[in-house]
């Protein structure tokens, strides 16, 4: 506790509650002291009044006369009269007397209560300088506090930044290397599927090949026997013929189809492989080249 009676906060500062209700009972003690001093005031300067007032009442007596009285009446009045004559000067006196005292009086009340709203107006001067210190102080160590907890929460940003940073990186490069070994997977695959497919493809051309020099032969030794049984070897010709069509139209038609399935197979594998390779390069951010023997 400091000397004031406000709770020392972290070393040094204050708390703002406490600052809040000692500014509310300095301003409340100010008030009533103000308060006071004002009534004293006015007391002061309803004496003074009321003082001129009975001055002014006595002044306006009018003398009393007693001329039609007998003398022995006239002897009493005359001693009526020094007597009260005898008691307005000395009520004169006392009034006077009362009117210097309420006077001084007035003037000390004033005197002690300019006095009072000066030391009032220090003392609160005082405890304002000393609140507004406080609340200084205060707002002084909530900076101070703010400062430390916000560059605080700065560094453990970019601490955990940096270690999200790292950690991306890290299962990028894992992820990176993944795609390499499926990517050199896939490659081997397709050359294995294309040597293959090519291997069919010339299996069946040369499968068609064979086909159709035997279908030539066959009709050349139909020709052949034509010569010797022309209307026999016309059927039997005609016949080989036809066999030999049908066989060569179904072997075209076999190698169409194959060469056909070869082509979609292979647009199919481009485009997997193109995937991959966007894939790859979303992941990365680097541009993947181009695969010069996938064609």
């Amino acid at each position: 506790m400091s000397p004031d009676g406000f709770a020392v906060v972290r070393g040094r500062g204050y708390r703002p509650e406490q600052v809040d209700r000692a500014v509310a009972e300095f301003a409340r003690q100010r008030d009533t002291a103000w308060e006071r001093a004002a009534r004293l005031t006015v007391l002061a300067r309803e004496m003074e009044d009321e003082g001129r007032r009975l001055e002014q009442v006595v002044a306006k007596l009018p003398p009393q006369t007693y001329e039609t009285l007998g003398p022995r009446a006239q002897g009493l009045v005359t001693t009526a009269e020094l007597e009260a004559a005898g008691l307005r000067e000395r009520a004169e006196a006392e009034a006077a007397e009362v009117q210097e005292s309420a006077a001084a009086y007035g003037r000390e009340l004033r005197e002690a209560a300019h006095e009072y709203a000066v030391a009032v107006r220090a003392e609160a001067e005082e405890w304002a300088r000393q609140a507004q210190l406080a609340a200084q102080t205060v707002a002084d160590d909530l900076r101070t506090t703010v400062r430390q907890e916000t560059k605080k929460r700065r560094e453990e940003s970019l601490a955990a930044l940096k270690e999200m940073r790292q950690h991306t990186a890290m299962i990028l490069a894992e992820q990176e290397k993944e795609q390499a070994e499926r990517w050199d997977v896939a490659g081997r695959e397709i050359a294995e599927r294309e040597a293959a497919m090519d291997a069919r493809v010339a299996a069946l051309e040369e499968y068609a090949r064979t086909a159709l020099g035997e279908a030539r032969r066959r009709y050349a030794d139909t020709e052949e026997a034509a010569r010797h049984g022309q209307e026999d070897a016309e059927a039997q010709a005609a016949a080989v013929i036809a066999q030999a069509r049908v066989r060569e139209e179904r072997i075209a038609r076999d190698t169409e189809r194959v060469l056909r399935e070869h082509e979609e197979r292979r647009e199919e594998l481009r485009s997997h492989m193109a995937h991959v390779r966007h894939s790859l390069a979303a992941l990365t951010g680097k541009p993947v080249a181009e695969d010069a023997g996938a064609d």
